[in-house]
């Protein structure tokens, strides 16, 4: 394959401990046209270390119950090396806590493993856009999570247009789309983004959400 073709391919890692499902998961990734998976781990201490001399993937699919250190422990220092990377947690667990400290420790999304292969690859594609893949079902739990353990809401100084671009960060809609959406240019958009996440002292999209919801900004 062209080198300019390998390059446009969005480039994905993977950290999880099932020898076959991590073998198979690579492939589906491989197989999908579009991205690869350039380096695929069994543990998350192997791929920090590896963030150290190599290139930062733009994904990276992160399971839960690993060996050693866990997948939620592992997403802050990922981010720390690579805030840019988009972490995926796709995992079997299901429970509130999991979810809640996943998204506060930085993940971007929550994918079930018993997900379609047609839907991981989706969630790779929309993680790389900007938006935040959640399978239905958690999405609708990290909302009610949220609403349970919201606090009042915080005073940030943001306008009525930058509520409105939170509340589609929040619906987990990418740049390109919220542009669409509000009929502004993706410039527009990505500036109003920027001057939201310094207003709210936040850094990424996931602790932006996170933040939201918990405040109730939205």
């Amino acid at each position: 394959m062209p080198t300019n073709l390998i390059q446009d391919r969005i480039d994905v890692w993977v950290v999880e401990d099932n020898d076959d499902y991590r073998r198979v998961l690579s492939e589906v990734i491989d197989n999908a046209g579009d991205m690869a998976c350039s380096q695929a781990f069994a543990n998350c201490e192997d791929a920090v270390a590896a963030l150290q001399t190599e290139a930062p993937p733009q994904v990276l699919l992160m399971d839960i119950g690993l060996p050693g250190m866990s997948g939620i422990e592992g997403v802050p220092l990922v981010k720390a090396i690579s805030p840019a990377t988009a972490i995926i947690m796709l995992t079997v667990y299901e429970d509130d806590d999991k979810i809640f400290q996943s998204i506060c420790a930085g993940a971007l999304g929550y994918v079930l493993k018993k997900a379609t292969a047609g839907r991981i690859i989706e969630s790779i594609r929309e993680a790389h856009a900007g938006g935040a893949p959640m399978s239905a079902p958690i999405a609708r739990r990290v909302l009610d999570i949220f609403a349970k353990t919201a606090s009042p809401p915080g005073e940030y100084g943001l306008t009525a247009r930058e509520k409105d671009i939170l509340q589609h960060v929040v619906d987990g809609l990418s740049p390109k789309m919220i542009a669409g959406a509000l009929h502004l240019s993706l410039h527009t958009v990505t500036t109003h983004m920027k001057n939201i996440f310094a207003k709210l002292h936040v850094h990424s999209r996931s602790e932006a959400v996170a933040k939201a919801l918990r405040e109730r900004l939205v």
